[in-house]
């Protein structure tokens, strides 16, 4: 019987893999998703350093024997290159943190990627990762996007995290920005999720975008804080933020734009595909049109659609004030702790809420962010205060 110290340290040890395996492996490599179907990424890494070789044993029609021991090499060619795992705790001391699968903050929803699901996920935010997308919705488009596309975007976006819907895109130039600025305004949560590492912050251009966003939603990558992105990567990213919502809108969108590649992948992982409609004389709106003519996407002209579409946050009846994505009995200890400093008629500031949570301030703004993307609090002038009726029967 294994001793909870061995626990720890086997944990640990796995963490550690696993963020070394973002340092060999491109995001989305299905043969190495084969490999950790049957073996732990510690295991998986051991086997590269001692020159062992792994028996073969998945499907073929996920990833051939010849391509896992391609992949294999390729990896084991960049072991020298890998940092400590003293340079990864510095990372996380430095705000990024590491989400595994199976730990209560990974969105259980990747799953539906199977072998190409993300080793791991590098986090900078104060929203918890899981909670924030259980009420989500993808708003992406083209990056060379017009004035109405921008004002669209940005007016979708903002209806939407006025819900309590997370507002997850890709943190580029266009509409991507649009929807997280107008979430932002709105004073919603708001997911990027970029193709470079946190820290190398891809376009350099949104640097103080990007650092607005972590203080009330979510910086993520599959790439290590200072990677720069590739060209593939982003295509390969565009998996991820379908995966991680209940659906993807397209606002704006050529016949060749990397949005149509999002719509690709919310429609193979099951999720509703919408696009907003634009003049018919407009090149960057055909390919918007072309999802609705040929793939079936639903036309949508405004958040009010969207809301009605989506499932189960439409079935629901989205009402001013909308029911917490999860109940009071899922939160943890903590978090319920801090829910309980706070009421519906006025605000509090967040060192006001520690002291009384009986938590340090850090600890607060993380609750607070849960709760927040929960539905169960909201930013105010005066701080912050209980968003849902019920949250605040009796107090």
């Amino acid at each position: 019987m294994t001793t909870p110290n061995a626990d720890h340290a086997a944990g640990a040890d796995e963490r550690y893999a696993r963020a070394a395996l973002s340092f060999l492996a491109e995001p989305g490599d299905v043969a190495l998703g084969t490999l950790l179907r049957s073996w732990t990424a510690a295991e998986v890494l051991e086997a590269m350093r001692s020159d062992l070789e792994f028996p073969y044993d998945g499907d073929p029609a996920r990833a051939s024997p010849a391509a896992l021991t391609k992949a294999f090499d390729r990896m084991r060619a960049l072991l020298p290159g890998l940092p400590t795992p003293g340079r990864i705790a510095a990372w996380e001391q430095e705000g990024y943190r590491l989400v595994c699968p199976g730990e209560p903050e990974w969105p259980t929803q990747l799953e539906d990627l199977g072998d190409a699901r993300p080793v791991v996920l590098w986090v900078r935010g104060s929203a918890d990762l899981r909670f924030a997308c259980l009420r989500s919705v993808s708003v992406v488009g083209s990056r060379a996007a017009t004035a109405y596309g921008t004002v669209v975007g940005t007016e979708i976006a903002a209806d939407l995290a006025a819900k309590a819907v997370t507002v997850i895109s890709g943190g580029a130039y266009g509409i991507d920005a649009s929807a997280h600025r107008g979430a932002l305004a709105a004073g919603g949560c708001t997911i990027a999720m970029l193709a470079s590492g946190l820290s190398f912050g891809y376009p350099k251009g949104h640097c103080e975008l990007f650092a607005e966003i972590s203080q009330t939603g979510l910086l993520v990558s599959e790439h290590p804080p200072e990677q720069a992105p590739t060209r593939p990567g982003f295509l390969v990213r565009n998996r991820v933020i379908a995966a991680l919502s209940r659906g993807t809108v397209i606002v704006e969108a050529a016949l060749r734009s990397g949005a149509l590649n999002t719509a690709k992948h919310a429609r193979e992982l099951n999720r509703l595909v919408m696009a907003v409609p634009g003049p018919v004389t407009s090149a960057q709106s055909a390919g918007c049109h072309g999802l609705i003519r040929e793939w079936g996407a639903v036309c949508v002209t405004g958040a009010s659609d969207v809301l009605e579409l989506i499932s189960p946050l439409g079935s629901e009846g989205m009402a001013d004030q909308p029911r917490p994505a999860v109940t009071p009995d899922h939160l943890d200890p903590v978090t319920e702790s801090v829910l309980r400093t706070l009421t519906g008629r006025t605000g509090r500031g967040p060192a006001t809420i520690a002291m009384l949570a009986g938590v340090d301030l850090d600890t607060a703004f993380r609750c607070l962010g849960l709760l927040a993307a929960a539905g169960y609090a909201e930013r105010c002038d005066q701080g912050w205060r209980a968003r849902w009726n019920q949250a605040t029967r009796d107090r």
